[in-house]
């Protein structure tokens, strides 16, 4: 299909969200194809996915850049390039500058292990431990020049026990990462998305179920 959507991927680790959005694609739930996986990190594992599942893989390092603002215009040009129209963070470990942003306003995903507003920035699942909240989770956004601040297109929500580590909310809150991402990428795809200022309008969306952490008792 000439009009299918191309991602572009952002990524600075192993890259398990960018493996779970390969698989969606591969099984057909996402309607998709990834051009291209931009890393800042030669060492990432996400470049052994991309080996696996022959996608191209470009390693650009800022320190190779004069400046941060000439490091993201080659992203953005790089992205352009392939006719990428949605672009995804999984895992990038940068704040995103103002020359990627410009591109593809409206149109970079990111996943934050939070609900956001709470706890933005490094270690949220260690932060929800260390204020002792009961529930947390984890958001997809869309990117603006603030760090993790962009509308939120879409959360889920884990319970957090009492004697929670950040490793053991961790993991419970990266299975729900693996499921939401996917979903949102899809919802774009489909064009099922209406950015409406800071507010988010899926189309098709039903009602949610509330969670309760420590359950109520009769």
């Amino acid at each position: 299909m000439s009009d299918l959507l191309k991602i572009g991927v952002l990524a600075s680790g192993r890259g398990s969200n960018f493996q779970s959005i390969v698989d969606n694609i591969e099984s057909g739930e996402i309607e998709a194809e990834i051009s291209v996986l931009i890393t800042d990190n030669p060492e990432a594992y996400a470049i052994e996915r991309c080996r696996k599942h022959n996608i191209e893989a470009l390693i650009l390092k800022p320190d190779d850049f004069p400046d941060r603002n000439s490091y993201y215009s080659c992203i953005a040009d790089d992205l352009v390039k392939r006719g990428v129209g949605l672009v995804v963070l999984a895992g990038f470990m940068r704040v995103v500058g103002k020359a990627l942003i410009d591109k593809f306003p409206n149109k970079i995903m990111n996943i934050h292990p939070a609900l956001l507003p709470s706890f933005p920035g490094l270690h949220g699942q260690k932060q929800a431990v260390d204020y002792g909240v009961k529930i947390a989770g984890c958001t997809v956004h869309f990117v603006d020049e603030g760090v993790d601040t962009g509308p939120v297109i879409i959360q889920a929500a884990v319970p957090v026990y009492h004697d929670d580590s950040e490793e053991a909310l961790s993991e419970r809150i990266l299975k729900k990462e693996h499921e939401i991402f996917p979903y949102a990428i899809r919802l774009f795809a489909q064009g099922n998305i209406k950015v409406e200022g800071r507010r988010i309008a899926v189309k098709a969306h039903r009602e949610g179920m509330s969670l309760v952490n420590p359950p109520l008792l009769d």
